[in-house]
């Protein structure tokens, strides 16, 4: 991909520190196999690189069309998905869920108590359009020892073989919420209940919804629910870190379950896709959501997505419940679909108003409006927490800026 750091505003030199940086600190220590960056402004890519390898086992250097998982970056994809059908005014932001899913009418909230005594009662409002967009429905990921995470596992509320969107949901109502909708945030289930919400007022699923509505508009080639087979050899190995702080294969790219078609199409964390793709998406995003000669969304819906939804305009540090998600929490606030910036001073970070999410393997991306930027980075290294590459790139990307 051809690069002009000068025409996008950037001092080409001072762009060589994230190659530098990551070589450094990640790629000779094999703290990471591989990675691919991508820094672009007014349209121009400023810089492109790929680094190390994207298969280990086989000694497969990175490439500039390998494919990834891209986890909870699908998240972004999905809740555009469903605002497009906010704008055909099939649903408002208030209206009840239960108006799409019957079974979500009779909902419980969680007040105390273990799974075999708990106590519940009625919510005082129903879980809404906004909530489910925002993770303020009192949903969870079902992952840790309270009550109701238990009582996920025991009603098997799992994304996985055999289930799909329909059931999964009817699920999801059998299980108590962990607050009152709108009063707290947790990151959770939520974008996979907006992933039946699509299929349900589209009439189609959800891959081929988002095949005519986003990727054949965007060009989007490679992003999916799964890889083909003529694609495997392009699809990268996913790794964790282990005990003794050394790579661990996870997922060989060759035995993966992402090598056949789900039954369950995660619209919270289900597609694998290559950096050219989601540059595609994210070029629309910071075109206004229109690209490529399509209108993907309105720009003053996407402006709406992209605004601080939580109560009172305050961060997620005040709001935000557990401490799993893909965003630091100070100063950060959270929309319909994305975290946003709120400021410099008060995330201590550069890029006020930016917008951004990241995935379970360590992928982050995110949208400046003001500086009319893209940054993207792709990586295979589980859990995402494990390195602040976010905050590192920002400093460097920023740092190089010049006009």
């Amino acid at each position: 991909m051809e690069t002009n750091p000068k025409a996008a505003g950037f001092n080409a030199q001072r762009l060589t520190r994230i190659s530098e940086h990551l070589r450094k600190n990640y790629i000779d220590g094999q703290k990471i196999a591989g990675c691919e960056v991508l820094v672009a402004r007014h349209g121009h890519v400023a810089h492109h690189e790929t680094l190390g390898l994207m298969d280990i086992e086989r000694n497969k250097a990175m490439s500039e069309d390998a494919i990834f998982r891209i986890y909870s970056m699908s998240k972004p994809i999905t809740s555009i998905a469903l605002m497009q059908l906010y704008e055909q005014g099939l649903f408002q932001l208030n209206d009840p869920i239960h108006r799409v899913i019957p079974s979500w009418k009779d909902q419980q909230v969680y007040l105390d108590g273990g799974v075999a005594d708990m106590k519940t009662q009625a919510p005082e409002q129903p879980v809404t359009f906004r909530h489910i967009l925002s993770h303020m429905a009192g949903l969870s990921y079902g992952a840790t020892n309270h009550p109701v995470d238990k009582l996920y596992r025991e009603k098997e509320v799992v994304r996985g073989d055999g289930a799909n969107l329909d059931s999964f949901v009817n699920k999801l109502a059998q299980v108590p919420l962990h607050f009152e909708p709108g009063t707290k945030w947790l990151y959770s289930y939520a974008t996979d209940v907006c992933g039946h919400l699509v299929e349900a007022l589209s009439g189609q699923t959800l891959d081929a919804y988002f095949q005519e509505h986003i990727f054949e508009p965007l060009g989007m080639t490679d992003t999916a629910f799964w890889v083909s087979a003529d694609k495997l050899d392009r699809f990268t190995a996913n790794y964790e870190r282990g005990p003794n702080k050394e790579l661990k294969l996870l997922d060989d790219p060759q035995d993966s379950t992402y090598a056949s078609n789900p039954s369950f199409l995660s619209g919270g964390g289900g597609l694998t896709g290559t950096t050219a793709d989601y540059l595609k998406f994210c070029e629309m995003l910071r075109c206004q959501g229109q690209a490529n000669g399509e209108r993907i969304i309105g720009p003053r819906t996407l402006r709406m997505m992209h605004r601080n939804h939580l109560p009172n305009n305050t961060d997620l540090a005040n709001l935000a419940v557990g401490a799993f998600s893909e965003t630091a929490y100070e100063g950060v606030g959270f929309g319909l679909g994305f975290a946003t910036s709120m400021g410099e001073v008060e995330t201590g970070a550069l890029g006020p108003g930016d917008y951004y999410w990241g995935g379970a393997a360590s992928t982050i991306f995110w949208i400046d409006p003001v500086e009319d930027l893209v940054a993207i980075f792709m990586t295979q290294l589980m859990p995402s927490a494990t390195f602040n590459f976010r905050g590192q790139l920002k400093n460097i990307i920023y740092g190089a800026i010049e006009d």
